[in-house]
């Protein structure tokens, strides 16, 4: 496992400005089939009692909690469990409704959320939001519509959201590395999956971030789609071999060539740029909660 401390705010910002494939990737790649959530669904202690319905914008995600601010600034603080159900309208009238990953509430998202009263606090039974609104507030979640033509436009887009990244502390980041050209995970890759979510388990409130990135080898849209390949196969082992929740997980993505670790000139160098980084984070806005 290798630690990395130096620039956290430039790593996370970079992931937070990848392309709308990301969202696909959190789609496709990291979520299990909604009839196996529904089968190993942890029903609500049987003492809760109906909450109220709480309407408002997705204010800040951490762990298992979310906090929907409404239009008049109320701020709530719900419990997202396996038992909650998210869904989202595909037609008019709010009919023939689908089932959403956990991974598809992100921040500034318009959400009706109904509840259920317990000891703990609010608990989502069900949240329900817009596909138009998922995708506004995917494009604004990334930064960009599409992915990077030029790095220069990355760049230029990253400087204007480094305010936005001051809402997470970066607690820790795992690297695991590839061999060229692929997205297999070797063994020492899984044993280091499996303790840095162990240490997030220990840690109150803590996402997981997973970024995956390719050394200079390769086309443009090759290494794309091989960052984002390898983001997913990790984000997989996570879930299913290390037990972390999918609803502790941002959404993953792929950043090619960006951010290396080291000289591309070099094997060495090319070899430790041919990474996934899983970046621990805990929002600061909800830390303690």
């Amino acid at each position: 496992m290798r630690i990395i401390s130096n620039s956290p705010k430039f790593l996370l910002s970079l992931a937070l400005l990848s392309g709308a494939s990301s969202a696909s990737l959190a789609m496709q790649a990291q979520e299990p089939p909604a009839a196996d959530v529904s089968a190993t669904a942890v029903m609500p202690p049987a003492e809760t009692t109906e909450g109220p319905e709480v309407k408002g914008i997705i204010s800040a995600r951490s762990g298992d909690r979310m906090q929907v601010t409404a239009e008049d600034g109320t701020k709530s603080v719900i419990i997202i469990n396996d038992a909650t159900k998210i869904s989202a309208a595909k037609g008019f009238f709010g009919l023939n409704r689908s089932r959403l990953a956990a991974t598809s509430l992100l921040n500034g998202l318009p959400v009706t959320v109904k509840t259920l009263q317990t000891g703990d606090g609010l608990v989502a039974s069900r949240i329900n939001l817009q596909n138009k609104d998922i995708k506004t507030a995917s494009m604004i979640h990334n930064g960009t519509a599409q992915r990077f033509d030029e790095q220069t436009a990355a760049t230029e887009a990253l400087r204007g959201r480094m305010g936005e990244i001051d809402q997470y502390n970066v607690k820790s980041t795992t690297n695991v590395n590839f061999d060229t050209g692929k997205a297999v995970l070797s063994a020492q890759a899984k044993n280091d999956l499996c303790a840095a979510a162990t240490t997030a388990e220990g840690m109150s409130n803590a996402l997981l971030l997973v970024v995956g990135y390719t050394d200079s080898t390769g086309g443009e849209e090759f290494n794309q789609t091989l960052s984002e390949k390898r983001a997913g196969r990790v984000v997989n082992y996570l879930q299913q071999a290390c037990g972390w929740k999918p609803y502790r997980m941002l959404t993953p993505t792929g950043m090619a060539e960006a951010d290396p670790l080291a000289d591309n000139e070099t094997p060495e160098g090319k070899a430790q740029n041919r990474r996934v980084a899983v970046n621990v984070l805990v929002s600061k806005g909800l830390d303690g909660l």
